[in-house]
């Protein structure tokens, strides 16, 4: 840290540093520069300044401004550590346009040199870090990652998810530029935010040069190389399985050697996961033979191809039902994938046979994904939904639409507005809302805080349900002009005891490889995705209703309840229902 403050300008200091012709570099975003900047500025985003430092003269004084002084402040630092005669513009844009002056909009007086440019300078060194950052972008409601990676100067994006303001604040915290964004394959689990990221910054978005798609791109084929900065490559490999134009994406970082054999990871996308597979299904059981069989030679291509230290990072494989079985690990290498996952570890014939054996439902929003993301999903709208009154919220029931009360499970079922149903928000929330609704029917959001409906829209934009009807904040007595309705919970041990003493459904919720495997004797299967079209094929009488923790039981539990039935939800985990005294039946 300097003993002194960075030296600072005013605006009117700027304004004669001008008329001087003195270099004056605007070091936001581009973005931010061609939505309004100083008239005759130099634009060069703070991630690409320190590779440009050769363009200056050292003689001259350089003038630096990004939106309110912070960034330049960063910035006149490291110019005057290069031993510049550097200052910040205090207050920035912001105050230059606050005091009235002249603000210019659109192309740069000089665009900033794409990292590509420099790779060929032997004195090229990059200044804001030595080491390779993978940042994983967690979406645990889906099951996803996405990654960005960046050497401190420049940065992309792997498979990034649709709320692309996630990436964007990761890469003004990281004082990275974004580049290049990649996409491992058409996604069948959610819509990316691969071109609406690549719109805002200017990154090339590199997408599989044998997919049919409506927007432009630039294409990627197996073996191309793609240079991010002086120091990162990635390179493209074919791994079809998952889909079949999928591809992998390894990593290579110059400064520590080249070639495949020297990779540090590799974005595996829906190809090879920890300790599983990508699912080879999601394009009909026309193609998923043959894409199993694919699926096993691309995890052996990887395998073959890198060393054993490279790390392995998916994008599935987290509790995605795009994946073929699940693990608990986090995190994995090439050579902990060739010891531990069967793909490796197996034959052909057997690994096709147990994975296909092994395959269930997957969510029926699925089959909505694909085209979106062939056509190139927008950047979401994530401003509020309008505020309904207990009025509005009864006349949207009674006419079919679906009114979701964000709460968990415990204060839905104590009260809540009649007909509502319940999908709370700590659980997978987007995931079984998306299943189960029929598609196209609104949507309305009931939660305590506007924080809760805003969480619920983010949610929901990745999987292509994009605006919400409504919302209505607050506790169920607002929502409603009625008596609440409630019903009861109970534990496996209370559903043990009850049925001593008197005749009950038991409907189970859980998928049916879930049920197969093992059920309390007698209950009655109706996996949750298919009870709101089969709500009649319920046996009359009281009715218990379980899965495997609780969710599902709720969210079942709601739409008996709305419909008038009397449900009973066993808000408790499965394991629990055998050592009570329930028997088990199945495999």
């Amino acid at each position: 840290m300097r003993a002194t403050p960075v030296p600072e300008v005013t605006i009117e200091g700027l304004a004669q540093a001008r008329a001087d012709n003195a270099v004056v570099i605007d070091v936001r975003e581009t973005h931010e520069y061609l939505a309004g900047h100083v008239p005759g500025v130099v634009a060069v985003p703070m991630g690409l300044l320190p590779s440009r430092l050769r363009e200056l003269d050292r003689t001259l004084p350089v003038y630096l401004i990004c939106a309110t002084g912070n960034r330049s402040a960063v910035m006149a630092e490291v110019l005057i550590q290069a031993g510049f005669d550097a200052c910040s513009v205090a207050g920035g844009t912001v105050e230059w346009e606050r005091a009235g002056r002249a603000i210019e909009t659109g192309a740069p007086v000089r665009a900033a040199a794409h990292p590509a440019e420099e790779t060929d300078r032997p004195d090229w060194r990059p200044l804001m870090s030595t080491e390779l950052k993978i940042i994983p972008i967690e979406t645990p409601t889906l099951g996803d990652r996405s990654y960005l990676v960046h050497d401190g100067v420049v940065a992309f994006v792997i498979d990034p998810q649709r709320d692309i303001d996630r990436v964007l604040a990761l890469l003004e915290e990281h004082r990275v530029r974004l580049t290049d964004v990649f996409e491992t394959h058409i996604h069948n689990d959610y819509l990316t935010g691969g071109l609406a990221l690549a719109r805002r910054t200017g990154a090339a978005y590199h997408v599989n040069a044998e997919d049919e798609v409506s927007f432009d791109r630039t294409p990627i084929r197996d073996q191309q190389v793609v240079a991010v900065g002086p120091r990162m490559r990635v390179t493209a490999l074919a791994t079809p399985g998952h889909t079949f134009t999928h591809l992998s994406y390894a990593l290579t970082d110059t400064a520590s050697g080249a070639g495949l054999d020297g990779a540090v990871g590799v974005f595996s996308g829906g190809s090879l996961l920890y300790g599983a597979t990508g699912r080879p299904d999601l394009l009909g059981v026309d193609h998923t033979d043959v894409l199993v069989r694919h699926q096993h030679a691309s995890a052996h291509k990887l395998a073959d191809l890198l060393p054993d230290e490279a790390e392995v990072f998916p994008t599935h494989g987290f509790g995605s039902f795009c994946s073929a079985s699940q693990s608990e690990a986090t995190e994995s290498t090439i050579g902990q994938e060739k010891a531990l996952n069967p793909v490796l570890t197996q034959d052909e014939e057997t690994y096709v046979r147990e994975l296909l054996d092994g395959l269930g439902a997957y969510p029926a929003y699925y089959a909505h994904m694909s085209p979106r993301n062939a056509a190139g999903p927008s950047e979401p709208d994530l401003t509020p939904p309008s505020q309904v009154d207990p009025g509005e919220l009864r006349r949207r029931i009674e006419a079919g639409e679906w009114v979701v009360d964000l709460r968990n499970r415990t204060a839905f079922a104590a009260g809540h507005a009649a007909g509502t149903l319940n999908f709370g928000l700590d659980g997978s929330f987007a995931t079984y809302l998306g299943w189960l609704i029929t598609w196209g029917t609104p949507v309305t959001l009931l939660g305590e805080t506007p924080e809760a409906i805003a969480e619920a829209q983010r949610e929901l934009v990745r999987i292509g349900i994009d605006r919400p009807a409504a919302q209505a904040t607050g506790s169920p007595e607002q929502w409603t002009e009625e008596e609440l309705a409630s019903f009861p919970t109970a534990s496996f041990a209370d559903l043990e005891q009850v049925r001593r003493h008197r005749e009950v459904v038991i409907l189970d919720v859980r998928r049916s490889e879930e049920y197969d495997e093992a059920a309390i004797a007698g209950a009655v299967s109706i996996p949750i995705h298919e009870l709101w079209s089969r709500l009649g094929d319920v046996p009359a009488g009281e009715v218990w209703v379980h899965c495997g923790a609780g969710y599902r039981a709720s969210v079942a539990a709601s739409m008996l309840d709305a419909v008038g039935r009397r449900p009973v939800a066993v808000d408790d985990d499965f394991e629990n229902a055998e050592k009570v005294g329930l028997r088990l039946v199945g495999q």
